[in-house]
């Protein structure tokens, strides 16, 4: 079968990537946008002032939505392309992390398409391409900014509905370092590691191709090298600009070879407790899915941990695997993530839900290593309990 890949038509990163942005909006003749972001954003730290002082010095209209939740919801999508219909804008704007993508992805779907964004959920269900979007970027992790995928929480259903389409990857995506300085260290560490899940479940996926390699590779290289510094440091510019192009390959390895387990069973703890931040979900998952798929997975792991910096010749595969799981702990122990999903509030009654919602996850159909019921719902008690993997870290 043929390999697909998958990218918005223009990518635009680096130091001064918003300028160069907004002179694109302009010469492409989009007159009103709809900007998407979050309130804390744009009405406590003002971070979208750069971007709405650039469009009023070229001209060009627009309207705020900052009503973006940290797990955005079916009626977001549905209040904002109401906006989107009644400002009558022309074009998308989403300004932040992978929430205000996500939900900006939501609103283009169903400002096109109609409907509920429930009706678009799985792979492959729009019929029309969503409203013209450019996605600036403000974290270095979900890369949302770049993919087909769109996770909307169900509050009905206490889950989260993928969507994954390539009709709703954006039109342009803005990846500019200087926005990003003055990330919070908690932040950066959450998408940090949310960047390391997306590199680690493409490399694995059974959908993984030499297109989509090399990036994750690549990816987990810069991770290594720069994530503890940039949230030692958030104002280190190369530790930030290291990240960001980290964040960037590592989404176009899993916009094209999905994911696994770990975002499988992290978009169902996050629908169902919505407080928790997706990229310290998927920190606490990530030790205990490697365990689980290293029976099958074991080289492909051996092969990352070599890329982390890990010694790799002349030892087990299985003992090699056993340090990248210690690396990616030592990581987690240094930025303060917690040891397990109990710390976070994650119930033990909640486990049949959230595994039977897990291996519905469009994410899951890629996982190496296939899972029953009651596999899941022991995999989820082992990350909830912290128990079954070693306990032992590498220092990051």
């Amino acid at each position: 079968m043929p390999d697909f890949f998958f990218l918005p038509p223009m990518n635009i990163a680096g130091d001064g990537a918003l300028d160069a942005a907004v002179d694109q909006m302009l010469s492409q003749g989009f007159e009103k946008a709809l900007i998407v972001t979050d309130e804390p954003l744009h009405r406590k730290v003002h971070a979208t002032k750069p971007l709405i002082d650039r469009l009023e010095a070229k001209g060009i209209d627009y309207v705020v939505y900052d009503q973006v939740t940290p797990n955005p919801t079916v009626a977001e999508c549905d209040e904002g392309a109401a906006i989107y219909a009644e400002e009558e804008c022309d074009f998308l704007i989403s300004f932040g992390g992978g929430s205000p993508h996500d939900c900006c992805k939501g609103i283009g779907i169903v400002a096109t398409n109609g409907g509920s964004i429930r009706d678009y959920a799985g792979v492959d269900r729009m019929q029309v391409k969503m409203a013209p979007m450019f996605a600036v970027n403000t974290t270095s992790g979900t890369a949302s900014e770049i993919t087909r995928f769109a996770i909307i929480t169900d509050e009905e259903a206490r889950s989260k509905l993928p969507v994954v389409d390539w009709r709703c990857t954006p039109s342009v995506s803005v990846d500019d370092p200087k926005l990003m300085e003055g990330m919070p260290a908690g932040l950066t560490a959450a998408t940090g590691m949310d960047a390391l899940s997306h590199a680690l479940e493409a490399y694995v996926s059974t959908a993984a191709s030499h297109l989509t390699d090399p990036g994750a590779l690549r990816a987990v290289e810069l991770i290594e090298k720069s994530l503890v510094e940039a949230y030692r440091d958030g104002k280190n510019r190369a530790a930030r600009s290291d990240m960001t192009y980290a964040e960037f390959l590592a989404g176009m390895a899993f916009n094209n070879a999905s994911l696994g387990f770990i975002h499988a069973m992290s978009h169902q703890v996050g629908g169902m407790y919505h407080t928790l931040a997706h990229g310290v979900i998927n920190s606490v998952l990530m030790p205990h899915v490697i365990a689980w798929n290293a029976t099958v997975a074991g080289e492909r792991y051996a092969e990352i941990a070599e890329h982390m910096g890990i010694e790799r010749q002349g030892r087990a595969t299985d003992e090699v695997v056993q340090d990248l799981i210690g690396k990616v702990l030592g990581l987690n122990q240094a930025m303060r993530i917690p040891g397990n999903l109990s710390e976070m509030g994650v119930k033990d009654e909640d486990v049949p839900h959230l595994a039977d919602h897990a291996l519905a996850d469009a994410c899951a159909a890629t996982n190496p290593r296939p899972a029953t019921v009651a596999e899941m719902q022991a995999l989820f008690r082992r990350a909830i309990s912290g128990e079954g993997i070693p306990q032992r870290s590498a220092a990051a």
